[in-house]
């Protein structure tokens, strides 16, 4: 089965079952902007690499779907619909980086508990070792950008968490 019949069959999926695009895709697309942003890369030394890039956006991703789990009633099930959505992209960009079917599904699970070690970390706060170890894979910069990151970091956090629930699904924060 070709990618391109591969993305047919799922957009009529969604269309006949109902998918997690309509509900997602405003505010994953504000996930992803935010991960290129460039000062990341320029201002806090994130490795701009596909693996720095994927780093950046987890974590970004994290913070949100964190936030999105604390929002009854349906909260837990929007970040569902965004975990999925997530799953979704990195499905094909590891099929647009030229890995088979068999390496997908592995390196989806492997994404799958990164992710899951990212929003573990985040829970507990956002401290300079776990930044160390997820976003620059246990080689961080200097102590002063570490620190700069960090803070960079929270104050995300805290405008992704101040933002009104209706504002944030839309990618607004």
């Amino acid at each position: 089965m070709t990618a391109t019949t591969r993305t047919a069959r799922k957009g009529l999926f969604a269309r006949l079952f109902g998918g997690t695009a309509p509900l997602t895709e405003p505010l994953y697309a504000a996930i992803v902007a935010e991960g290129r942003r460039p000062s990341w890369y320029r201002d806090c030394a994130v490795p701009d690499t596909i693996d720095g890039r994927f780093d950046m956006i987890a974590i970004i991703f994290s913070l949100v779907a964190l936030r999105l789990e604390r929002e009854p009633p349906d909260g837990p099930a929007d970040a569902v619909r965004l975990t999925e959505r997530f799953i979704d992209d990195m499905d094909g960009q590891m099929r647009e980086l030229g890995f088979g079917d068999l390496v997908v599904g592995k390196q989806v699970s492997g994404i799958m508990g990164a992710l899951g070690g990212r929003m573990g970390a985040l829970r507990e706060g956002t401290t300079a070792e776990a930044l160390a170890r997820n976003l620059w894979r246990g080689s961080p910069p200097d102590a002063a950008t570490l620190e700069q990151t960090r803070t960079q970091i929270e104050a995300l956090r805290a405008r992704i968490d101040a933002t009104p629930l209706p504002a944030l699904m839309i990618g607004q924060w």
